[in-house]
């Protein structure tokens, strides 16, 4: 199950995820976005409209995949908002509450909603989606930034209470990346010449792809990284060194 996954990061994850062979849930909060995703992806893929922000839809939509597959054994909490990049005394309240809950609240609800099954299967993974935002902060993000430090402790807090139910929470930290979200993390003006000017500071000089996070969140949620929980991997090509 991918939230936010109509565009971008999640939808990218989900096209990995699919390629490999997995069943996937396109869950999002634009309903004919995650049907056109999934329409895209095949019989391997449902769509399933949800508002993480809402915990009544995240046990509605938890419940949906698990009728649909039998199972849920991985969660990627990818959905995501921000404030558009402005001096901190400039955003409201309201804007501060849709960026936690968004990104926060919404990690709460899909945990209290999938922890029990998890513990009637057995085991599960949840891997978070942060940001090198809660790392190595940028003016003008201050509340976004918050908010991704406190996903990425919340990653690992969630890693050591769980790991005796045999259930991994892993975090990814994406850099700035080729997004929707993009305008609003570069502020205004988005020019050409204030991308360069971000781009200088990651080593590996770009901003990062869908398929960075996607093959990313593919390693954490496989057998192969069975013994890896409470890692926050940063990819970000050198931006947090």
């Amino acid at each position: 199950m991918v939230t936010g996954a109509a565009s971008g990061f999640g939808k990218g994850i989900a096209e990995t995820y699919i390629r490999e062979g997995a069943k996937v849930a396109i869950c999002d909060i634009d309903a004919e976005g995650a049907r056109a995703v999934a329409g895209e992806l095949g019989e391997n893929a449902i769509a399933v409209a949800c508002d993480v922000a809402q915990g009544d839809q995240v046990e509605a939509a938890v419940a949906q995949v698990t009728d649909a597959f039998g199972s849920l054994d991985i969660v990627i909490n990818n959905a995501g908002w921000t404030n558009a990049n402005m001096p901190l005394m400039e955003t409201d309240e309201a804007t501060f509450r849709k960026i936690y809950d968004v990104n926060v609240l919404s990690i709460f609800h899909m945990t209290k909603t999938c922890v029990p099954l998890w513990r009637r299967q057995g085991g599960g993974v949840m891997i978070n989606v942060g940001s090198t935002a809660g790392i190595r902060p940028r003016p003008g993000l201050t509340w976004y930034n918050s908010s991704k430090g406190a996903v990425n402790l919340m990653t690992r807090s969630l890693a050591v209470e769980l790991a005796p139910d045999n259930i991994r929470v892993c975090g990814i930290a994406p850099v700035m990346g080729v997004t929707g979200l993009l305008e609003k993390f570069m502020g205004v003006p988005d020019t050409p010449e204030n991308r360069e000017k971000f781009i200088a500071t990651i080593p590996l000089g770009r901003l990062s792809e869908p398929r960075d996070i996607a093959n990313a969140a593919l390693y954490l949620g496989s057998d192969e990284a069975d013994f890896i929980t409470g890692v926050i991997l940063e990819v970000d090509g050198g931006r947090t060194i």
